[in-house]
């Protein structure tokens, strides 16, 4: 599954020269029937530019991707809000 551009240019900010890792660790990521990008965003948030959190979100996702939303703020009725916040438009 692909990573939006917003996403994919986030991540560049977060990580820099790790951007290529994260970026094929999201597309292990279990989104459910969630939106992708919405879950992608979670996992990015959650890390916090930690490569090493990154992929424990990504495992979190295989668990249940709904523990990933509430992780990263994305879990309610406002998350398009706070994507676009965060991510840009």
């Amino acid at each position: 599954m692909s990573v939006s551009d917003r996403v994919a240019n986030r991540v560049g900010r977060d990580f820099g020269a790790s951007a290529s890792e994260v970026l094929g660790a999201l597309a292990l990521a279990e989104t459910g029937n969630q939106d992708v990008e919405r879950v992608h965003a979670a996992i990015v948030l959650m890390a916090e530019g930690s490569v090493e959190r990154l992929w424990q979100a990504v495992e979190l996702s295989a668990l249940d991707w709904r523990d990933v939303l509430m992780n990263g703020g994305l879990a309610h009725g406002d998350w398009p809000a706070v994507l676009e916040r965060e991510f840009g438009q």
